[in-house]
């Protein structure tokens, strides 16, 4: 059933009872108080008697032979218990990869990016161990650098992996691509040959970086059995334990994985980190092993957003029908591997964005350079496809004198329509209804700056508290935008998620215990699974147990999937513990009772309830002193990997959609931007907690205005070098920079999925950004083409 709301619904009914806490509700997450607070113990918090201090010396250059390493005067540093370089690590295995194994754990005879790791010490006290970092003598040679397409693909190109073998070097056209992904449909070159209207575009879209406020960090300490136990915030524990367990030489399970307390993610936790080298300090040297890292080493201590070049290509009939589309997408995925593969696949597969188009010609591409290594943040190369598409349907629409909402309208995909990769879209897609709504909503009064008694509020004017202006010289600009993302992991991987329910007696009365290995980034999942069970299993009392290696895997909290894979664990497993529930009370009071036998059984209020709301027994009752435990895996339907020459395949599993309508005030004297308001419209499939989704909504809008107006990680390419690591110079939106977000969502259930889900938190990330930009053109007639938006770019200083 469709339902829209733009508040937070207080009531909703479950069969014949209210459920408290349960699927619908805006119930409050358990470290919410902890967290504002500031009791919340992350991971960065841990303590342990007698432990270490890790610390990494991290490459000064971006490409070089390492001619040698001198260890010697660190290692005489008092306090330092050991210093180690690649040749000292414990195993045969000393790479590691999410997709394949490019990734040294420490530099071997070369580096390839600006702060590759390339030895660590581990001493009694931090400040020690950053002393002793600081006294090893590395002697570089420095090699060419290859920072883009041309000197990547160069006839005489320097190989960033000159000794590459992987399982992409078949189809890619030169060993610096990593991946490439062709989408063919049709034929775009006889369709614009219909065409009234044609037009091009080139963009350029800036390395975004996740900016999470919890920098890495974790806690190694060695076991009895010689094995290790690993705390750490990551955002896949099963993923990091394949990477780290043949670097240390020992069997999956003596690396024992806990999630500690995650500071944000956003995609820059799927990789390895700081995972392999404090176990690696705490087996050589005995002892417990903490990692730290400062804001600074942050920034080279994660994979970024790719950076990208787009061209593309439209054309149109005279009445705004889209003939067809040609682009090619150019991202630089830095120096190793991570995820790049994958993120080109999105781009590619996403690159129409969610319209109808029969004739396409895509290619998109992924580069190793020299610069900063890049792979997974919220959006994973649908947010560089979505700036670029949506910049298009601008121009067409100008150029054929429509309204850019009707003309986007007018091309909107629908359930039914077929992608371009041959895909037909099986569930909900309202996007014309998402744009109707962002545009019919009121638009903000002008000049909030005005207060009532007629003094001027400077923190609603571009500059804010900077107080440049008092208003002259503003204008105010209106643009559009609409994104379409895919859910879940793609192209045929095997994604599933594990959850572990235990339903018994304490007290008196039925409670419940949820274990998942699902990591808890600050997307309330940990609310999300006691809802479920509350729903399923008809229980008040719900424990979360903290997220471990020890139950099977949840996959990783990305994609937008946590809710519909391990969410649709925990309703599995729970579905499961109550058929045993009702096996036991069959068997015990079965026979005094005809209904025992009947269809529709159910768990409600800690009572076995029949269909018409009849009591057969309690819960409590029933179990006594046994306890009904079900670990079990979930999986959707299944995919398939696009067809490397045509881009043809059933990639996907479900699409979710989001638009955006963003009002700005630009002082065009000055360059400055005040973004008014980001209002949203999305299709979230069902709510299954109303105040977590508007927090999503918001949280993901809010980082596509970073990227606008003012995110972006400054390379020199001249030496491929990091100019802006840290929150001084590398820009993100603070409150006063944070507009008002309306939100209005539809709840149009995926029969496909768990109660009906779409993932939420990443298509906002997408059509904000272009609305921001979009609207910043409505008010200056400048032709904007790239991110973020600087102010020289409207000046023209």
């Amino acid at each position: 059933m469709a339902r829209t709301t733009t508040g937070i619904p207080t009531d909703v009914t479950q069969g014949s009872r209210t459920a408290k806490g349960g699927i619908g509700e805006s119930t409050l997450r358990p470290d919410g108080t902890l967290k504002v607070t500031g009791e919340f113990a992350y991971s960065s918090d841990m303590w342990h008697e007698d432990m270490l201090w890790g610390q990494i010396l991290r490459s000064t250059v971006a490409h070089a032979e390492i001619v040698s390493i001198d260890t010697a005067e660190a290692l005489t540093v008092p306090g330092v218990h050991a210093v180690l370089t690649y040749e000292d690590l414990p195993a045969p295995v000393k790479y590691y990869g999410m997709e394949f194994r490019d990734t040294p754990v420490l530099a071997h005879r070369k580096v390839r990016h600006h702060g590759e790791p390339v030895a660590v010490v581990a001493a009694d006290h931090p400040e020690t161990a950053r002393r002793a970092a600081a006294k090893i003598r590395v002697e570089y040679r420095e090699l060419p650098l290859v920072t883009d397409e041309a000197s990547a693909t160069a006839p005489d190109a320097v190989l960033v992996h000159e000794d590459r073998e992987d399982h992409h070097a078949s189809h890619v056209p030169h060993p610096n691509i990593v991946h490439r992904q062709p989408i063919v449909r049709g034929d775009a070159d006889v369709a614009a040959l219909r065409a009234e209207v044609i037009v091009t575009g080139e963009y350029t879209f800036g390395m975004q970086d996740q900016a999470f406020l919890g920098p890495e960090s974790g806690l190694a300490v060695p076991a009895e059995d010689g094995g290790v136990d690993l705390y750490v915030a990551t955002q896949w524990l099963h993923s990091d334990l394949k990477q780290i367990a043949p670097v240390l030489g020992l069997p999956e399970e003596k690396v024992r994985m806990t999630m500690a307390g995650v500071g944000g993610a956003f995609g820059g936790r799927e990789d390895i980190s700081m995972q392999i080298l404090a176990p690696v300090l705490a087996l050589r040297t005995g002892k417990p092993v903490k990692m730290v890292y400062n804001r600074f080493e942050s920034f080279f201590g994660h994979v970024h957003r790719h950076p990208a070049k787009l061209r593309y290509e439209h054309g149109a009939t005279r009445e705004g029908k889209l003939t067809h589309m040609k682009c090619r997408i150019v991202l630089d995925g830095g120096a190793y591997a991570s995820s790049t593969a994958s993120v080109v696949g999105n781009a590619a597969s996403l690159a129409v964005g969610p319209y109808v188009v029969d004739d396409v010609d895509i290619e998109a591409i992924g580069l190793y350079t020299n610069n900063p290594p890049c792979g997974a943040m919220r959006g994973f190369g649908a947010v560089q496809a979505c700036f670029a598409y949506e910049a298009q349907m601008d121009k067409l629409a100008a150029k054929l004198g429509m309204d850019p909402v009707e003309f986007r309208r007018l091309n909107a995909m629908e359930q039914g329509t077929i992608m371009p990769t041959g895909q037909r879209v099986d569930h909900p897609a309202p996007v014309a209804e998402l744009l109707r709504r962002v545009k019919d909503r009121p638009l903000p009064p002008r000049r909030q700056w005005e207060t009532s008694d007629g003094e001027t509020d400077v923190r609603a004017l571009p500059g804010g508290l900077s107080n440049t202006t008092h208003g002259e010289g503003i204008v105010r600009g209106v643009g559009y935008a609409v994104g379409i993302k895919n859910v879940g992991f793609s192209e045929g991987f095997d994604d599933y998620s594990t959850a572990r329910v235990r339903l018994e007696v304490m007290g008196g009365e039925a409670v419940a215990m949820v274990h998942t290995a699902m990591a808890e980034v600050g997307q309330g999942g940990v609310t999300i699974h006691a809802q479920i069970a509350r729903t399923e299993l008809g229980v008040d009392r719900v424990t979360i147990h903290p997220a471990d290696t020890q139950v099977g895997s949840a996959g990783s909290t990305s994609a937008g999937r946590q809710t519909y894979m391990t969410g649709g664990s925990v309703k599995n497993s729970c579905e499961l513990v109550r058929e045993k529930v009702l096996e036991i009370g069959r068997r015990k009071f079965g026979a005094g009772h005809p209904a025992w036998a009947g269809a529709g059984l159910r768990l409600a209020g800690g009572k076995v309830v029949t269909e018409d709301g009849e009591v057969l027994a309690a819960v409590a009752d029933v179990l006594e002193d046994e306890a009904v435990e079900v670990e079990a895996e979930w999986r959707h339907r299944p995919t398939e990997a696009f067809d490397l020459v045509t881009g043809q395949g059933n990639g996907h599993v479900q699409y979710s959609f989001a638009a955006h309508r963003a009002v700005v005030e630009v002082d065009t004297e000055l360059g400055l931007v005040k973004v008014v308001e980001l209002a949203c419209a999305q299709d979230v499939g069902k709510a299954i907690n109303p105040l977590s989704v508007v927090g999503q909504i918001q949280g993901g809008t809010t980082q596509g205005l970073g990227v606008a107006v003012m995110e972006e990680i400054i390379v020199d390419p001249k030496t491929a070098k990091v100019r802006n690591p840290s929150f001084t110079d590398y820009l993100i939106p603070t409150i006063l920079d944070t507009p008002t977000i309306p939100v209005d969502y539809l709840e149009l259930a995926d029969p496909n999925a768990p109660y009906g889900v779409h993932g939420i938190g990443e298509a906002p990330t997408l059509s904000s950004t272009p609305a921001v930009v979009a609207a910043i053109r409505d008010a200056t007639g400048l032709a904007l083409d790239r991110t973020p938006i600087r102010p020289e770019h409207l000046t023209g200083l």
